[in-house]
């Protein structure tokens, strides 16, 4: 059984409202310590398994669920993991969590994708920047600019990440609003642009940002760096923008959800399909 305790509730309701400015203004949010030391060691822990579990499938040819992708002797990306491991389940509704996910997206959202990063400098050091924005459609860049809300994505740091250099996520505040996209000598560049900013912070952190955020890991510039992450994405309850929800099998579905995370995928994926919206 888990130590890890759930943050406290506080009569402050999440998020605030000074975390909805900033979030409304730069389109993302970071919330240092949001993991207890516990949480991050067993999420750590059971990503390491995972890694190895996935590339000795993946070296050996042998089906599995979600895609795996191996960058180098150590690093490693990994798809669809919500059935790797109990506790990577338990964090898609995390109580702490879905308060911000449903005070800034919808009360009622869907999963969208979930993946886990296992990087190291020694395999990367010449990784450039692949600055991006989220989602279908190159980035739903059909709908127009600027590109509506439509997926919320949460980042959370499983490593110290205080120090620059080690894969960092970066972002481009406001860039969510732009209607304009950045000139290509600044996406090509080797280093930051004017604009973008690293995201420094301990482990145990969250990240949240938009989908049209211009976002990349940032480069390995610190000598035996590495970043371990895990990210989750949710999305309005009348999209069916997830490839994902296939991905999994039936007594997936019908034997390891909860009650509260059935909510969070469509009806037809049960046996029999569930008759609800959202």
């Amino acid at each position: 059984m888990s130590d890890k305790v759930v943050p406290p509730a506080t009569e402050e309701a999440r998020p605030t409202q000074s975390e909805r400015f900033f979030f409304d203004n730069n389109g993302y949010l970071v919330l240092e310590n949001f993991l207890t030391g516990s949480h991050v060691d067993e999420l750590r822990q059971s990503l390491f398994r995972t890694i190895a579990r996935r590339r000795e499938k993946q070296e050996k040819e042998i089906p599995h669920t979600g895609m795996t992708d191996i960058k180098g002797e150590k690093s490693t990306r990994i798809f669809y993991i919500l059935d790797d491991d109990p506790l990577f389940l338990e964090l898609l509704d995390w109580g702490p969590m879905m308060a911000y996910v449903k005070g800034l997206l919808n009360e009622m959202p869907h999963h969208h994708a979930s993946d886990a990063i296992v990087e190291y400098e020694t395999d990367l050091t010449e990784r450039g920047l692949g600055w991006h924005i989220d989602g279908h459609d190159q980035g739903y860049r059909g709908l127009g600019a600027p590109i509506p809300f439509l997926q919320l994505k949460i980042g959370y740091y499983l490593n110290d990440m205080t120090s620059p250099g080690q894969g960092n996520l970066c972002v481009v505040p406001a860039s969510h609003k732009a209607t304009h996209e950045p000139p290509q000598d600044d996406l090509q560049r080797p280093d930051l642009f004017p604009g973008a900013v690293q995201i420094c912070a301990p482990a145990g952190t969250a990240i949240l940002f938009h989908n049209a955020l211009w976002h990349s890991a940032g480069p390995f510039t610190q000598t035996g760096g590495f970043r371990f992450m895990l990210y989750y994405a949710y999305e309005h309850p009348w999209m069916i923008a997830s490839q994902e929800h296939w991905g999994y099998s039936k007594g997936f579905y019908n034997s390891r959800l909860s009650p509260e995370q059935r909510k969070l995928f469509h009806g037809f994926l049960f046996d029999p399909p569930e008759q609800r919206w959202g």
